[in-house]
């Protein structure tokens, strides 16, 4: 027994080896479907080689992948392993192969439904469920078994230990894995992404300063040539192209100011409600244009220290944004919440626009990716800088056709 229930956690960590080592660096879609196929491959495997009791009766551990795919997979992801499952089974063949099918049904509509309100659970309430979807399973399937069996001997109960401490013991071991390498994916990613922002601050901040002299005096140079009386109709039209140049140029280099250090004479020390307040009613006439209704609320007492200017600028963005991804809808809401919890200021701005897909999710703050046509990606980059500046953390969901929802924590 021993031996085949190791084997069967070689089995088990398969998919998370392979991830680690060939898949984890391609994309959220293709990374999906390489752990449903590895997933199928291990319950197969489990099958194929149960663990035998001494006692006689055997029991295996397909019900372990089976699960985990259908918590963080939901209903897409979890049929193919469904489907599998049962055409394996039925090619096994022997007793109990319409309970397997009837019983797997059962799991199949019951655990995929709770999925979304999993995924956002914190790592280690993941673990605590997780396991306990997996005791319940194969406790739901003895109790059934209990049922055709009639008496229950001493051997019924020694199955029904065995099973569950093995479940119980292998489910919490492969999702701590999990659990693990799910954290240090994000701390790796945050990292990069700090490292990007601080890099991308630095430039910006001794570039923009070095070209905006410049700047400035060709375009005194060329506003005086402009008011001369001895050019001609066309060199003066030129001029003016010049101007117009130069003014798109300083607007540049003053979107890449905004991701310098704090400044000190910006510096404050508040509750944020007057930059709230203030870029609501800078944004409104923009929301009334574009049919968008803003709704805001505000709870809060909690003090930080922050750039003033680059706060209100950030937030100008996401509001922006959210009116823009409601605006191919003809209108909708954008809601701006901000509270306080657990010396955190919490500030939620959800929009009930296009949404995005996960992908789209994962590479927003990067520099020059926009989910707009025309859009640069320096405003979302900007927003990102700015809220690692004061160590705040920002949370994206987003549903395809239903908005999105950014989370901002920033802590005190």
């Amino acid at each position: 027994m021993f031996e085949t229930l190791l084997l069967n956690f070689l089995f088990l960590l398969l998919p998370v080896v392979a991830f680690l080592i060939f898949f984890e660096h391609k994309t959220q879609s293709y990374n999906q479907k390489i752990l449903v196929l590895l997933s199928a491959v291990t319950m197969s495997l489990c099958i194929a080689r149960p663990i035998k009791l001494e006692i006689g009766f055997i029991f295996d551990l397909r019900y372990i992948p089976f699960i985990i795919v259908a918590l963080f997979g939901g209903y897409k992801n979890v049929f193919p392993l469904y489907v599998i499952l049962n055409i394996y089974r039925f090619y096994v063949g022997g007793g109990g192969t319409v309970q397997s099918f009837l019983f797997s049904t059962t799991v199949m509509i019951i655990v995929p439904f709770f999925s979304k309100k999993f995924v956002k659970l914190h790592s280690r309430d993941r673990i605590l469920w997780a396991t306990l979807a997996s005791f319940l399973t194969i406790g739901f399937y003895l109790f059934t078994l209990s049922f055709a069996k009639g008496a229950l001997d001493k051997q019924f109960w020694m199955l029904t230990l065995n099973a569950l401490t093995t479940h119980v013991g292998v489910m919490s071991i492969i999702m701590i894995l999990i659990e693990k390498i799910i954290t240090n994916i994000q701390n790796r990613d945050r990292i990069m992404q700090s490292e990007r922002l601080n890099v991308v601050s630095e430039l910006a901040a001794s570039v923009s300063h070095e070209i905006r002299n410049p700047l400035t005096v060709t375009s005194g140079f060329l506003q005086l040539l402009n008011k001369s009386k001895t050019i001609t109709q066309v060199e003066k039209e030129y001029v003016e192209l010049s101007l117009q140049e130069l003014q798109r140029a300083e607007k540049i280099v003053s979107d890449y100011l905004s991701f310098a250090k704090p400044q000190s004479e910006n510096m404050v020390y508040s509750n944020m409600s007057a930059e709230l307040e203030y870029t609501k009613n800078i944004i409104m006439p923009y929301a009334s244009i574009h049919k968008v209704e803003v709704q805001f609320s505000f709870n809060n007492s909690l003090n930080k220290h922050y750039d003033r200017n680059q706060i209100q600028q950030c937030f100008i963005n996401l509001y922006k944004n959210g009116i823009e991804a409601m605006k191919e809808k003809g209108g909708g809401t954008l809601v701006i919440d901000i509270s306080e919890r657990k010396q955190n200021i919490m500030i939620r701005i959800q929009d009930t626009g296009i949404g995005m897909t996960r992908e789209e999710i994962s590479r927003l703050g990067k520099p020059y990716y926009s989910t707009k046509a025309e859009g640069t990606g320096l405003g979302m980059l900007m927003v990102y800088s700015t809220i690692n500046k004061v160590r705040g953390t920002i949370e994206v969901e987003s549903e395809k056709g239903k908005g999105t929802t950014f989370l901002i924590t920033i802590p005190t």
